[in-house]
């Protein structure tokens, strides 16, 4: 039997859409001879849909659009795909459903039976439990029907399980256990996961002694990217088959044999961090309709990967670099920033900000009589940029893209309506020393020197007072992101992180920086995940808190 993986990018909340394009590579597969296939996890509602599903008419237009899609697809194929319907007795108001259509109707419904609830995932808030055995027959082949957590807490990736389950268990036994699993998969993006997400499936697979088919999302949603690479195993564990690496795809499996199309791995963490910057930038501007997008461009290795991104995400011809110069700012920075913008083919624009730091400064005189000049001064440059962007972006009906990382937003060196006001904050997740590792890694790809030399050993700076450096004000950079990686994502105590052998001075000074800069993160523009933990959906820290 062959069986296709329809590897898609829906948008969420575009029933129609999402079922034109889950039809049309349903009609591909089938040309291509496929007798089954299977979509991703939700994928007629895209995932995540969050809170469009407590609406119960966009409900029952999902539950139409699935009878439509049942009665469309090619007479002699039979499709698993993605949806939702509602829930029986009390409880939460849903089933995270997986519809079997065939002969152009539905003919079963196989629900969800892990439900997560942690990092991003808050799936208890709108779905029960299925406790049905989730098993079909077709083709001589019995199939066992499993939805992204389903497969999870068979091979236990932390110290214990999270649940009294596992459905594999079910599955696999009984007078007819399961030959084939299927497992229709919405999961997020984060660097290094594919490695283990392959280990696991084919544990899996070698262990049951089936085959694993597993269908994976791809395309951004909002500040999750999903990766695609679909994969395949046969019953000894090895991998028949993997699809496109964040992009859509087709993947067709014989399993009687063991045949299929592998993609090449990407592997190299600078590679996928790349990658998936690039896609959620282009899938975030495109889902909320924006062609162009807008940036500060200040001669810093931040504002430089942001635009290397969004020239790869949107075309050059669609990347506008404001210069907005400052008394402070030096000469070095501007001629990186219009070299930059060359390499990259980007139109440039400079506005200098000293005028209105004046007319700020006129205006302030009185209630600011008798106070030194601090780091308010230094904001209000910041948000002289900021607005002045924002009019851009409003004018011009371009995205504003903000260019801060995730160790200055860990820490909160970064202006509140000034350089954090944007659309997306597209590197906010992607650690400095990675912003450099990055940077060099795009000048690797293009054997050319793309991000210009001067950028990455320049000693960063903000230019907000003369001969300013970051280093005044935080540790030193590669310092400053091992303790961050142990305190916010692997959820250690500035204890323990002492314990390590981390000065204890600098561990308690960035603990409490990351504390009282909740505020700021909490008014932040969304960002792009490829982290374990990233600020956002993954991270509900209280901002009043002691």
């Amino acid at each position: 039997m062959r069986i296709a993986i329809l590897q898609i990018d829906p948008l969420v909340g575009d029933l129609e859409g999402n079922a034109a394009k889950i039809l049309e590579f349903a009609r591909q597969a089938h040309g291509r001879g496929a007798r089954l296939a299977l979509t991703p996890e939700m994928a007629l509602l895209g995932y995540p849909p969050r809170d469009l599903l407590l609406f119960e008419d966009f409900v029952r237009r999902s539950l139409e659009t699935v009878e439509r899609l049942a009665r469309d697809i090619p007479a002699d194929m039979a499709l698993l795909v993605g949806g939702v319907e509602p829930s029986e007795g009390p409880g939460a108001p849903l089933y995270n459903t997986a519809f079997f259509l065939q002969d152009g109707r539905v003919q079963r419904r196989f629900a969800k039976k892990l439900l997560p609830t942690y990092d991003v995932f808050d799936e208890r808030r709108y779905f029960e439990p299925s406790h049905a055995r989730n098993l079909l027959y077709l083709d001589d082949h019995a199939i066992g029907v499993t939805i992204c957590e389903d497969v999870w807490n068979d091979v236990c990736p932390g110290p214990r399980k999270l649940y009294g389950l596992n459905p594999l268990d079910d599955l696999s036994s009984g007078e007819h256990p399961a030959d084939i699993l299927v497992n229709l998969s919405a999961s997020p993006f984060c660097i290094g996961k594919q490695a283990f997400r392959e280990s696991m499936l084919s544990e899996v697979a070698g262990r049951r002694r089936v085959y694993m088919i597993y269908a994976n999302q791809t395309g951004g949603n909002d500040d999750l990217v999903f990766d695609g690479r679909s994969t395949a195993y046969g019953p000894s564990g090895e991998l028949l088959g993997r699809a496109k690496a964040f992009e859509e795809d087709i993947l067709l499996v014989d399993v009687e044999q063991n045949a299929s199309t592998i993609s090449e791995a990407v592997d190299d963490p600078r590679d996928e961090a790349l990658h998936a910057l690039t896609l959620g930038l282009r899938d975030y501007a495109a889902k909320c309709g924006f062609k162009s997008t807008v940036l500060g461009l200040s001669g810093g290795v931040d504002s430089s990967l942001t635009a290397a991104v969004a020239v790869r995400a949107v075309g050059p011809e669609n990347v506008l670099g404001v210069l907005m110069p400052s008394p402070y700012t030096s000469r070095q920075s501007l001629d990186d920033a219009h070299q930059l913008a060359k390499n990259l083919g980007i139109k440039t624009l400079t506005l200098p900000i000293e005028p209105l730091m004046q007319a700020f400064d006129q205006t302030l005189a009185a209630p600011f009589a008798g106070r030194e000049r601090d780091v308010t001064e230094e904001n209000i440059q910041a948000r002289i940029r900021g607005n002045l962007l924002m009019a851009l972006s409003n004018k011009c009906n371009a995205m504003l893209m903000t260019t801060g990382n995730k160790s200055e937003m860990a820490v909160g060196y970064c202006t509140l309506y000034g350089d954090m006001s944007g659309g997306l904050a597209v590197i906010s997740d992607v650690p400095k020393t990675m912003v450099f590792a990055v940077c060099r890694r795009i000048n690797e790809l293009e054997g050319r020197e793309v991000i210009p030399e001067s950028v990455l050993i320049r000693p960063p700076s903000a230019e907000l007072r003369p001969d300013q450096l970051d280093q005044d004000s935080l540790p030193p950079y590669d310092v400053l992101d091992n303790i961050l990686e142990l305190h916010i994502e692997k959820r250690r105590s500035p204890e323990e992180i002492i314990e390590q052998g981390f000065d204890e001075a600098t561990v308690r000074t960035v603990a409490r920086m990351v504390k009282i800069a909740e505020f700021k993160r909490r008014q932040a523009p969304p960002g792009v995940k490829i982290t374990d933990t990233a600020f956002g959906t993954g991270w509900r820290m209280p901002v009043a808190k002691k």
